[in-house]
């Protein structure tokens, strides 16, 4: 919409694929019954299928419970490996197969 509010006449399609190419991870956050933000979700942007952009949750919030007041919590990984762990790789970065809570094995 910011596009669309700058005056510039681009359509909706061509903003979205614009996004969807641009971006490989959502980080979500939000405001918890107790008042604190904590991320929730962490998503890939795997791209469009047809006018929507299609996102696969990697981690997301798990609420064990209630102490004190404060909701007490962790993030879970969805057993999905992104794609982007890929770039990391061409990069020499290499990260741990159970960081996403399933073991893979990697093709050299």
């Amino acid at each position: 919409t910011m596009v669309l509010m700058a005056g510039m006449e681009l359509p909706v399609r061509a903003i979205r694929e614009q996004i969807a190419s641009a971006l490989d991870l959502i980080i979500h956050t939000a405001r918890l019954k107790d008042g604190s933000r904590r991320i929730v979700a962490i998503a890939e942007v795997q791209g469009m299928e047809g006018d929507v952009i299609v996102m696969q949750d990697v981690f997301t919030f798990e609420q064990t419970g209630i102490e004190n007041g404060r909701v007490i919590g962790r993030i879970k990984p969805t057993g999905v490996r992104p794609k982007f762990v890929e770039k990391f790789e061409a990069a020499n970065i290499y990260l741990p197969p159970s960081i996403f809570g399933a073991s893979f094995t990697r093709a050299f």
